[in-house]
């Protein structure tokens, strides 16, 4: 049988003698610390396998990277970013510009920071329920897509993971000293990478820490509150350092994402999954029903994982990451108009463990001929659904790394047309493009406002600048009476002055 929070697996531990010496014991321990290390070195295999190293960087990713990149200028940081991807790929971006080495060690990173959460909860559900529910996570097209990528969504998930796990744990061992640490550490790398999403991940967890005696303990709503304080430290000093006051970071943020309120986006989500890295406006078909049934089965599944605890008089474990996988979906499925698979990987890698522990569950509940049923109908759900995520995945890189290339080669043609650094491009896809190419990113309009028409104008007297447009778009009035030349699938206004001197 299953055993829950504050109970031992089993085995009969002698009288007067510690658990820890018995050597079949330290062996069964390794072994299920061994079952979630193969978990996530496959998860790690398969990133470096089907996710490409050679992608090249997104648009998100280059204003990341290029905040700590030696080769770049750094790109505008709008105010809902955290500075929590620059230090995460500081170590390399700070000395190398290859993006491979950068996908490689993000991939490899991804692999051991999905190990640790999943080691935090071993324990509170049996291990093979945790993993299963970390194979399930880490084959979604969209945890596989994001793990090597500079990207903050999938870090929140890990962040989630160990600080509600370990806020469990020290309800389960008060006397404990590691767990409020983990809380600490989750809580940290949740806000660090996104506080607003943090915040929200958080309340089930401020909640049970405050209103529940079991865990209501000084030290861990420390913890708890230190570690968010901690991660979003950073986000709220640059709000009175380079945004006007925190009051206008936050207004700023939600005008950025379409303003913040109440829009249904349960559509624009489903509309995402077929591969759809940002649905903004999220128009068009919805996604094939194969692509979509496992977005349906999953609270369906949640919901039966939660009653088979609840009979086992274990729900906390369960409980607990039902919870917060709600609270960190709301905003984005209640209060923004638009869609990013990736916003909702949080709540996919709470909801894996309940919903693994469902499936665990299925096929002891059946008998005889059902329980051959039940075990033939799941390995080919699951094989159909792993079967549609890697078609979902390879599709989705495919056309990623075309669009790269189409930004590559653009970089490249502008360097021909002598728009070289130090340069400063401005109009259609300049941020991705300028990283590419080595140049800053301007744009007189916009959220962007650290120039401005004229000041780009007189920029353009001493500094290589170029203003791009889609074929057959009119370029902005300050950019006009310069020449227009071809740049990869882009007409790029080039200033006089580069072509004179180029």
């Amino acid at each position: 049988m299953a055993h829950g929070v504050g109970t031992t697996p089993a085995g009969t531990r002698h009288p007067g003698k510690p658990a820890a010496t018995h050597p079949h014991r330290r062996y069964w321990h390794a072994w299920r610390d061994r079952w979630l290390a193969l978990v996530a070195v496959g998860f790690t295999l398969a990133q470096l396998v089907l996710v490409r190293p050679g992608m090249g960087l997104g648009w998100d990713e280059s204003v990341y990277v290029s905040q700590v990149a030696d080769h770049a200028p750094a790109a505008f940081f709008s105010a809902p970013r955290a500075r929590g991807v620059p230090l995460l790929v500081a170590p390399v971006a700070a000395w190398s510009s290859s993006t491979p080495l950068l996908r490689i060690y993000l991939a490899l990173l991804s692999g051991l920071a999905l190990f640790l959460a999943l080691r935090v909860w071993r324990g509170l559900f049996p291990t093979r329920v945790v993993a299963l529910g970390g194979t399930l996570f880490a084959t979604l097209w969209i945890t596989l897509f994001y793990g090597p990528q500079a990207m903050p969504n999938l870090w929140v998930a890990f962040g989630a993971l160990i600080c509600s796990g370990c806020v469990l744990r020290a309800g389960a061992d008060p006397g404990g000293r590691v767990a409020p640490w983990g809380v600490f550490a989750g809580a940290a790398l949740m806000a660090g990478m996104r506080p607003m999403d943090a915040a929200w991940t958080a309340l089930p967890l401020l909640a049970l820490t405050v209103a529940v005696r079991r865990w209501r303990r000084p030290g861990l709503l420390a913890a708890l509150l230190l570690g968010l304080a901690a991660g979003a430290a950073p986000w709220v000093v640059e709000a009175y350092t380079d945004y006007g006051g925190l009051a206008r970071r936050l207004s700023d943020a939600s005008r950025i994402q379409g303003g913040l309120g109440w829009q249904l986006a349960f559509d624009d989500q489903l509309r995402s999954l077929d591969g759809r890295t940002l649905c903004r406006p999220c128009t068009g078909a919805m996604a094939h029903p194969a692509i979509t049934a496992w977005w349906f089965l999953l609270p369906a599944l949640a919901v039966v994982g939660l009653i088979v605890a609840v009979r086992a008089r274990r729900a906390a474990p369960t409980l607990l990451p039902l919870a917060c996988a709600a609270a960190a979906a709301v905003p984005y499925l209640l209060l923004i108009g638009y869609a990013a698979p990736r916003f909702l990987l949080p709540a996919y890698a709470l909801l894996a463990l309940p919903v693994a522990d469902a499936l665990v569950h299925l096929v002891p509940a059946a008998h005889g001929i059902r329980r051959t049923v039940v075990v033939t109908a799941l390995v080919l759900a699951l094989a159909g659904h792993l079967t549609v995520q890697f078609a979902v995945l390879e599709r989705t890189v495919h056309r990623t790394t075309a669009a790269h290339r189409d930004w590559a080669r653009t970089a490249a043609d502008l360097h021909r047309l002598g728009v070289r650094p130090p340069c400063v491009l401005s109009g259609h896809e300049a941020v991705p493009i300028a990283y590419y190419a080595g140049c800053a990113s301007r744009q007189p309009r916009g959220h962007d406002t650290s120039i401005t028409a004229a000041g780009l104008v007189r920029a353009a007297h001493g500094t290589p600048v170029a203003v791009l447009t889609e074929p057959g778009e009119r370029p902005p009035a300050h950019a006009r009476t310069w020449p227009a030349r071809k740049a990869g699938g882009l007409t790029a206004y080039v200033a006089p002055f580069v072509l004179r001197d180029g």
